[in-house]
């Protein structure tokens, strides 16, 4: 690089794959994991029967199942969607608070 070039040279900063690792709990979102446990425990323990067991554990399977390729396609996608649902739907076109 010489003191007569006017831009500068990139530099390139590898950045490690752990550092930005999300937290997925068995390939989904862990919150969605552990609120799915703990819906298909309710549902075991408050039945008291094999019916409701069974039904709890396939509900386990099926929601882990779908929580996986939700977390493939995205492992945030939960968080995303609660920020989008809390934006307003419209923005009124005002440039400053004072104005009426």
């Amino acid at each position: 690089m010489s003191s007569q070039d006017p831009t500068p040279e990139k530099r390139i900063i590898p950045i490690n794959r752990s550092l930005h690792k999300h937290a997925l709990l068995m390939g989904a979102e862990r919150d969605l994991v552990m609120y799915a446990a703990l819906v298909s425990f309710v549902l075991a323990i408050g039945g008291k029967t094999l019916l409701s067991a069974g039904v709890a554990v396939v509900f386990w399977i099926g929601s882990v199942f779908l929580l996986q390729i939700m977390g493939r396609s995205d492992p945030q996608k939960s968080k995303v969607w609660r920020r989008q649902n809390a934006l307003q739907t419209e923005y009124p076109a005002k440039s400053t608070p004072w104005r009426r």
